[in-house]
């Protein structure tokens, strides 16, 4: 544990209780925490900081181990902004410094970050779930007329905010009791574990008074609010409070953005994620120092001419882009503004498929991976890591067919198929959600099976079996990652016209025969005209419906009716040989 050292900062009578970690290092990093917290907050986050860098934190007015000053006008904006200069002239003269705020620490700081000349002492700034209230208010007016939904969606999520305006309720239940229940609140609102505060009535009695001296003046009447300083925005996905849509003007005000995100809640970046928090806190420092940037931190950087839409920001993953369904579902998450990594064992094709996105104004890379090969797959998941971050979708859809009675299939053959269909399977699934765990992202992964998985049948036990592993493996996983908030989908096509017809193995019969049965099968598929990007639009749809299971196709539907509803006939159909 890094040593901290304690000190006050006196500014026109009020005295600053001030911590700092680390004082022979540099640059000098300094938090300021929200309502109704107090430096404690920042612990988690500045003991990893301390590694890198100088940090201090301290309490705002009227917080923690802070005086109360008198007056509602003591707690203007212009007042914390001054606290806010005093501590840095007292704890870092004559330096730049990289400020990093949550909640109402954001919001007040956000005064400093915009005033002119902001660049000469602020180096870079992070904010976390506090808006500039300004910048908020430009909002409120521009959506009132565009998408009041949007605004009255926020207001029914800072209902609080009214709360606090009455003279009487909101203190009274802080002594009433709120105060010591508040780390209980914590662990029913936001599913935290925290400790309660022995300044925790104080901190919420006296914090009610930034709302008071602030909010509705800043609101009514916005000022434009510029600036220069780069800023790194973290959302918090589930904030209560703070909606994530409230955020999307940034680009407006500032042209240096990174933003990136967490799937938590309000207080989640600070006591749920601390070791993700500081890692992109020290990352953004270190680059803003002259670092090169790290691959996601260079993803995160907001390009505000960059092509949007519903999953801009998004990394999508899919194993066999090179043809079929896989080149399809890059081809339609591309156009709807991921970055798609096109993965395929024949890497010409998964290299078509990007060039195809890239030329229709989308984003792709492609990489040549064997998912049935656990090193191939692990020098993916490691590329991904480094290079995009944590993905957000990943469609395990490689696979490749296989005909023929058990006693004519070979281990080398079952080796193959399972390899293959179900291996790569387990491979992506196991890799990446790792991955979406570590990083607190709420993904979704999509694992292609097939309408075979649902019914028995004599000619296709390697394959069918592969398929039907698929589809129960996909469904424990999604039981497993429900409390991670990350989704799984099976999805189940039929008879699609992909081109597998053509290169699906018939074992037992001789290269005449398996050509033969080839070209019937492919004029088969061909002739039912069910096409890939179908499959495709179901897949989109099962992400943005976290939907289980999807059969894809009337036969699909059809096959999974007779297994669920009318087992003995499913089992006798399986005994009648149907071969093209």
């Amino acid at each position: 544990m890094v040593q901290w050292r304690d000190s006050k900062v006196n500014r026109n009578g009020v005295e600053l209780a001030v911590r700092t970690w680390s004082e022979n290092k540099s640059p000098s990093v300094v938090l300021v925490h929200g309502y109704p917290d107090a430096n404690h907050v920042w612990e988690k986050v500045a003991e990893r900081l301390s590694q890198n860098f100088k940090v201090v934190a301290y309490d705002v007015r009227g917080a923690g181990q802070s005086s109360v000053p008198k007056g509602r006008a003591a707690y203007k904006l212009r007042e914390l902004r001054n606290d806010l200069h005093a501590v840095l002239d007292a704890t870092c003269p004559g330096e730049k410094v990289h400020l990093v705020a949550h909640d109402w620490g954001s919001i007040q700081t956000w005064e400093s970050v915009t005033d002119p000349g902001a660049e000469e002492r602020i180096a870079s700034y992070t904010t976390l779930s506090g808006p500039c209230l300004d910048h908020v208010g430009q909002w409120m007016k521009r959506n009132l007329k565009d998408n009041p939904a949007a605004v009255l969606n926020q207001l029914t999520h800072s209902w609080y905010i009214m709360a606090f305006q009455l003279p009487v309720l909101a203190p009274t239940l802080w002594k009433a009791g709120l105060a010591k229940a508040w780390p209980n609140v914590l662990k029913r609102t936001e599913k935290l574990v925290s400790e309660s505060s022995p300044t925790q009535l104080k901190d919420g009695v006296h914090g009610i008074e930034l709302y008071r001296a602030n909010m509705l003046p800043c609101l009514l009447k916005p000022r434009e609010r510029f600036t220069r300083v780069p800023v790194q925005l973290i959302v918090a996905r589930q904030d209560n409070y703070v909606r994530p849509a409230m955020l999307e003007d940034l680009p407006n005000w500032t042209d240096q953005l990174w933003r990136r995100e967490l799937d938590t809640g309000h207080w989640g970046p600070l006591l749920q994620h601390p070791e993700i928090t500081a890692r992109w806190i020290r990352e953004f420092i270190q680059h803003i120092e002259g670092a090169p940037a790290s691959g996601p931190l260079k993803r995160a950087k907001v390009n505000p001419d960059q092509k949007r839409g519903p999953d801009s920001g998004k990394v999508v993953v899919i194993t066999g882009a090179g043809s079929g369904i896989g080149r399809e579902t890059a081809l339609a998450f591309g156009r709807r503004g991921a970055l798609v990594l096109c993965t395929d064992i024949n890497t010409d094709a998964a290299a078509r498929t990007a060039n195809t996105i890239v030329a229709e104004g989308g984003e792709a890379l492609s990489r040549k991976c064997d998912v049935s090969n656990t090193r191939s797959m692990e020098t993916l998941a490691a590329y991904v890591e480094k290079e995009l971050g944590a993905p957000d979708i990943v469609v395990n859809n490689a696979g490749i067919g296989l005909s023929g009675s058990l006693l004519d299939t070979s281990v080398q053959d079952w080796q193959q198929v399972l390899g293959v269909n179900l291996w790569g399977v387990i491979h992506g699934s196991r890799l990446f959600a790792r991955q979406m765990v570590d990083q607190a992202k709420a993904g979704h992964i999509v694992n292609v099976a097939s309408a075979a998985a649902f019914l028995p049948s004599r000619m296709l036990p390697a394959y069918a079996t592969s398929k039907s592993a698929v589809l129960m493996f996909s469904e424990c996983l999604r039981a497993e990652l429900a409390d991670q908030g990350i989704g799984v989908s099976a999805i189940c096509p039929g008879i699609i016209d992909t081109g597998i017809a053509g290169s699906t193995r018939f074992v037992g019969v001789d290269n005449e025969e398996q050509q033969r049965r080839r070209e019937h099968a492919n004029s088969l598929y061909q002739r039912r005209a069910f096409t890939p990007d179908r499959v495709a639009a179901a897949i989109i749809s099962a992400v943005e419906n976290n939907r289980a299971v999807v059969p894809v196709s009337p036969e699909a539907w059809g096959m999974q009716w007779l297994g669920r509803f009318t087992p003995s006939l499913a089992r006798n159909l399986a005994q009648v040989e149907i071969t093209p």
